[in-house]
């Protein structure tokens, strides 16, 4: 199949490919350029009850199509979206800034995963029976909920965006999906390998738009049951404060600032190379980053001087180059965050040990949103730099002298999203594992993600978790029945 990416993206509503009913459009622009490229509709509460309609119209017969005919469809993306890798992983990097490698190793191969897992999932999904001693027996029917809302955010955006609607096509419910305005691209030619792939028409609508506008309708839309929402904590704050009183089920995936406890048993080349890759992947851009590094005091001299060393050497620059490990920020907007939390750093009385500057490339890329690799130490545990999600590539160091002492430090944030522990002693790391308040714990290794367990975070990381069953219990109502004999 052909994947043209028109100037002028238009939403899939109802099976067609429309544009926003206002005639209202936002500019899309290339971070690594800083170029404009396109547009997108500036969708608002019109064209989400379009899509509503669409969805409600489409429910009837998707909710008791056959769970063999579910399965054909979704693995026929899934297959799709590999047989067009290269398509989506250059609009991916176009999009989004990071390195094109990137987009191809992990960004699409995932999505495909995604629809690949959940396909499979529905298959093995049962409810349970009970009986009572002969008298009656009562079983639970998992059914699907209707119409869900699925917002996606910037940073994985096919990644995350297929994360949610494959498990809610898989339940059998249809579909309003709101990918970040800021990276739409890919979600676009999603929509054309869904029609490709044959999924019936108003199933999936994919509205595209601002927080303010599209999102907002989608979570305020009375006929939405349901929503799941990865993105900031200040946003979820504020879908939950408007979904909660309607009685919609949530599931939101937040910020996090993530430790990562390095003790001196640990395999020290193992834990520098992967703890590079936690601390700088997609410029430090997704949530499970460890942003905060922990290292026991006896070995804190060694790693802070082998750390900087190895980071100073990460390439930045254009993201189609492959040779270039770090990209582009994802946008002007959140360039400028990340700068003004370098200086916050500084203000703090932190020391700037390598890093810390805007970079300007030469080329095709000289009008882009570049950041250095940025690593800070002599900052106490909380201070807004060691306390506020920044999201981007800055990570800070603190020395611990004890196990208690890590998992104090580990545990000064009001987010609990995920931890990395790097020790030999199995006993330790269980300990650890047990006392660290977060919803994710990955010990000597990182991102190793089986789409089996439950994903997310504890206190200000969210509610909820995605994945495996978790991920169709969401997307389905438990209704008991008992029958007496």
């Amino acid at each position: 199949m052909q994947l043209d990416i028109p100037f002028h993206l238009e939403n899939l509503i109802g099976g067609n490919f429309i544009g926003p009913l206002s005639g209202k459009f936002i500019d899309n622009i290339n971070p690594a350029t800083g170029e404009v490229y396109g547009q997108i509709p500036d969708s608002n509460q019109q064209d989400i009850q379009a899509a509503v309609h669409a969805a409600q119209k489409a429910f009837p017969a998707w909710s008791v199509t056959s769970l063999e005919n579910r399965f054909q469809v979704l693995n026929r993306i899934a297959t799709l979206i590999d047989e067009n890798m290269d398509a989506l992983a250059l609009a991916e990097t176009n999009d989004n800034g990071k390195p094109l490698w990137l987009s191809k190793q992990v960004d699409i191969p995932r999505a495909s995963a995604n629809f690949r897992f959940f396909a499979t999932g529905l298959m093995h999904f049962a409810g349970e029976s009970h009986s009572m001693e002969d008298k009656s027996i009562n079983y639970t029917l998992r059914q699907p909920i209707g119409v869900v809302g699925c917002i996606s955010p910037w940073n994985l955006p096919l990644y995350l965006f297929t994360w949610k609607i494959a498990p809610a096509l898989a339940a059998g419910n249809c579909v309003i999906a709101k990918p970040s305005e800021v990276t739409p691209v890919t979600a676009f030619l999603l929509g054309k390998i869904c029609k490709e792939a044959g999924l019936p028409d108003g199933v999936l609508n994919i509205v595209h738009g601002t927080g303010n506008h599209c999102g907002e309708a989608i979570v305020k839309h009375p006929s939405i049951k349901a929503i799941s929402f990865t993105g900031s904590t200040r946003a979820g704050a504020h879908i939950a404060s408007v979904a909660a009183p309607m009685f919609k089920k949530l599931s939101l995936e937040l910020g996090g600032k993530n430790p990562n406890i390095i003790f001196a048993d640990c395999d020290w080349d193992k834990m520098m190379k992967t703890t590079i890759r936690s601390s700088f992947s997609n410029q430090g851009q997704i949530c499970l980053c460890g942003s905060r590094i922990l290292i026991e005091a006896s070995i804190y001299e060694k790693f802070k001087t082998e750390f900087v060393e190895k980071t100073k050497q990460l390439s930045i620059g254009d993201p189609l180059i492959d040779q270039h490990k770090q990209g582009a920020i994802v946008s002007k907007m959140h360039f400028d965050k990340v700068m003004n939390c370098i200086k916050l750093a500084k203000e703090e009385g932190g020391n700037i040990l390598c890093g810390g500057n805007s970079i300007t490339p030469t080329g095709r890329c000289s009008g882009g949103y570049f950041i250095e690799p940025t690593i800070v130490e002599n900052l106490g545990p909380t201070c807004k730099t060691n306390t506020d999600e920044i999201f981007g590539p800055v990570v800070t160091l603190q020395p611990f002298h004890s196990t208690e002492d890590a998992i104090e430090l580990a545990n000064a944030t009001e987010y609990g999203l995920a931890a990395t522990i790097w020790t030999q002693d199995i006993s330790k790391a269980n300990l650890l594992a047990t006392k660290v308040e977060s919803g994710i714990v990955w010990v000597n290794c990182w991102l190793h993600r089986d789409l089996r367990t439950p994903f997310g975070g504890v206190k200000n990381s969210g509610v909820g978790r995605e994945g495996g069953w978790e991920a169709l219990r969401f997307f389905t109502e438990a209704k008991n029945v008992c029958i007496d004999f």
